[in-house]
Parts: C-alpha cells; sequence; structure tokens
C-alpha cells in the first residue's frame, strides 16, 4: 500500500487567529501553507479579504493567494484542482502541506476527492429558477434539501440554484449526491484543527476591530481601485467588505452605515463559519477564548502547544 501523504489543516471562523497558528506550525514541522479562502484568490484584494502580510508570513511559502483576476471565474472546483498540484508539489519537496482558511466547502473539496463536475446541469431550468426572486428559491430549496439550506445564505442565489437544480435533475439532494460522490479510500492523512469560542461575543468583538482598521487601512481606495463595469458584475464583488463599500461609493449609504454593514456582514458570516465547522466530523477544536495567561506564558502560546499536542497524538509524528 502506497503512503498516504500527511496533510494538517487550520480552519475557523473570521477572525479567529488561523493565519498565525498556521505559520507557527509551519516553522515547527517544516511546512508550506496553503489558503482554503475563496476571497484571497483575486489579486487586489488586500485589505477586505485580511490578507496574510510579507512580513507575518515570517518567510513561509504560501499558496493559492493572489492568482485570479478580480474580474475573473474561480470555482471551487478549480480550488480542488490547484490545491491537489500544490500538495503534490509541497510533498515532493519532502515538506508538509498545511491548509490554512475558512471555506470549509474549498478544504473539503481539496482532501475529500469529491467528483465535483459529475452532478447535471441543465441551462434552460438554471434560466427558469434565475426568474424567480431569491427569497421563493429559498424556499424551495428549504422544502427539498434542509441541510444544504442550512449551510447557503439565501442571497447566494447562484448556490441555491444549483442545489435546486440537482434535486430537480436527479431526484437527490445536493446532500445525497455530495455523499455519494464521495471516494472512500483518500491518499491522504489528515489532521484539521478548528479554532472555536465558547462564547461568540468575543469573536464579534474581534471582528468590529478589525473591521473598523480596516477602513483605516484604505478600504474604500481598494475598493475605489477595483470599480469598474467587470467588476460589478463578478463574484469577487459580492465580498464582505466590498459590496458594502460600492454601495457607499454609489451613494446609497453613509460611511459610518458601510462600516456598520460590514461589521454585521462579517459576524454573520462567522456564524454561519461556525455552524459549517460544528457539522464536520473529525475536527479538534481549540476555544481560543478560554485559555489563561499565568506566568507571562502568553495565550498564543498554549494554543500553538495544544495544536502540536494533537497533530503529533493524531498523526503519530514529531518532525
Amino acid at each position: 500500500m502506497d503512503k498516504k501523504t500527511d496533510i494538517i489543516a487550520v480552519v475557523g471562523p473570521t477572525c479567529s487567529g488561523k493565519s498565525a497558528l498556521a505559520v507557527e506550525l509551519a516553522k515547527i514541522y517544516g511546512g508550506e501553507i496553503i489558503s482554503c479562502d475563496s476571497m484571497q484568490v483575486y489579486r487586489g484584494m488586500d485589505i477586505g479579504t485580511a490578507k496574510i502580510t510579507e512580513k507575518e508570513k515570517q518567510g513561509i511559502p504560501h499558496h493559492l493567494i493572489d492568482i485570479v483576476e478580480p474580474t475573473g471565474k474561480f470555482s471551487c472546483a478549480d480550488y480542488a484542482c490547484a490545491a491537489k498540484e500544490k500538495i503534490n508539489e509541497i510533498s515532493g519537496k519532502g515538506k508538509i502541506p498545511i491548509f490554512c482558511g475558512g471555506t470549509g466547502l474549498y478544504l473539503n473539496s481539496a482532501i475529500e476527492i469529491k467528483n465535483l463536475s459529475a452532478a447535471p446541469a441543465d441551462g434552460e431550468l438554471r434560466k427558469k429558477l434565475e426568474e424567480k426572486p431569491p427569497d421563493e428559491l429559498y424556499r424551495m430549496l428549504s422544502g427539498t434539501d434542509p441541510d444544504s439550506a442550512a449551510k447557503i445564505h439565501p442571497n447566494n442565489v447562484r448556490r441555491v440554484i444549483r442545489a435546486i437544480e440537482i434535486y430537480m435533475l436527479t431526484g437527490k439532494t445536493k446532500t445525497e449526491w455530495d455523499a455519494e460522490s464521495k471516494t472512500p479510500v483518500s491518499p491522504y492523512r489528515n489532521v484539521r484543527i478548528c479554532l472555536d469560542f465558547r462564547n461568540r461575543e468575543n469573536l464579534y468583538s474581534l471582528i468590529d476591530k478589525r473591521t473598523e482598521a480596516m477602513f483605516g487601512a484604505g478600504l474604500v481606495n481598494e475598493v475605489r481601485n477595483l470599480d469598474c463595469e467587470e467588476f460589478r458584475k463578478s463574484t469577487a464583488s459580492e465580498g464582505i467588505g466590498y459590496k458594502e463599500v460600492l454601495m457607499y461609493l454609489d451613494g446609497r449609504i453613509t460611511y459610518d452605515e458601510a462600516v456598520e454593514a460590514v461589521k454585521k456582514a462579517s459576524r454573520n458570516y462567522a456564524k454561519r463559519q461556525l455552524t459549517w465547522f460544528r457539522a464536520e466530523k473529525d475536527l479538534h477544536r481549540i476555544f481560543v477564548d478560554e485559555f489563561p495567561q499565568p506566568n507571562g506564558i502568553g495565550k498564543f502560546e498554549f494554543i500553538v502547544n495544544s495544536a502540536v499536542n494533537i497533530i503529533n497524538s493524531s498523526l503519530n509524528m514529531v518532525y
């Protein structure tokens, strides 16, 4: 039997400290980091997506960041293909791939070996569905596939329509189709660490502070530089921070309203991420807001030590 490739993943909600932990683990285990963030793939969208800076990388190579123009298209299937190539590239150098990000669907697509392109499609059916109002579409999905509805935001009309389309064409829910399309044998041996919070208000406070910092760092100018007809039609323009600032630039809301809208959207996104990861199996949780700081030892050191203990135990290894 071929030896499986070891993989580490650091996941969790936005603003939970994933990037810093992933960098530290890469230094300890000799790894390189593969981003699993659906928005950080876009070039020029740095402030609003909270991309890690060169200084914060501490010399650790990071992959699948800044690989697509903001006016371009990039699907989960595209990510899965690119991520698998990076896994092979990194492990081929004798290093360990370390995934880091909050897009759980992207991570699963890369390491659970799903046949993402097998589900049928019908352009005419999709056009008819696109004519329906979003609330009606979401009610349709909730009635046929409540599991998918719980994972898809009502405003994400593209994904709602895709889930309905699969059901109408196959008689199977997207949840059922995804489960059946998984390959039972994976070439990877992985350990997934999820940064979580006992009290969501602690996370929301961090999100509010980071949102204010983003605006202070020039988020409005970043969006203004991206703004064009092609960008406004793109998936990237729907990203949190970008959609709200575009509304501000159009004069539909005030600056203060834009800041509050980004805070609210970010908190709601974090809530959905927590729901997603808490439904995932085989995740090792580290609760960021329950670590003490005795004898001058910081919270971050405790988190790193906890992660190292989990990795060594789960993969039976010490690098």
